[in-house]
């Protein structure tokens, strides 16, 4: 439990160390430009966080019914189908990281 609030802390001052970046950019977002450094930056942490996040939600999703299946395997029809709609909807937030990561990198600023 130790190491996990050590990295959730960690992870916490990464992005916030990010957000210095995005504020100490140069004349051009004064003027209205984004810096490219900091938009490929978030771009990169949307995908990453959102995959590992689900990585470790499918993860412990799939012990979880393999669990179940080893304990009762009369149920490992219904584990199966139940564990294939959960790991679905767990992938699509992914994607849903991807579609941000996609909007961040080629939406223009303005529009």
């Amino acid at each position: 439990m130790k190491k996990l609030t050590v990295s959730s802390v960690m992870s916490v001052l990464m992005v916030l160390a990010a957000t210095g970046l995005a504020l100490a950019s140069d004349g051009e977002a004064a003027a209205g430009g984004v810096n490219v450094a900091v938009v490929c930056i978030a771009a990169a942490l949307s995908v990453g966080l959102a995959a590992l996040g689900c990585g470790i939600g499918m993860g412990t999703g799939i012990g979880g019914a393999c669990s179940g299946i080893a304990r009762n395997p009369e149920a490992s029809g219904k584990i199966t189908v139940t564990m294939i709609i959960g790991l679905a909807l767990i992938e699509s937030l992914t994607i849903y990281g991807l579609v941000i990561s996609l909007i961040l990198l080629f939406v223009k600023p303005g529009m």
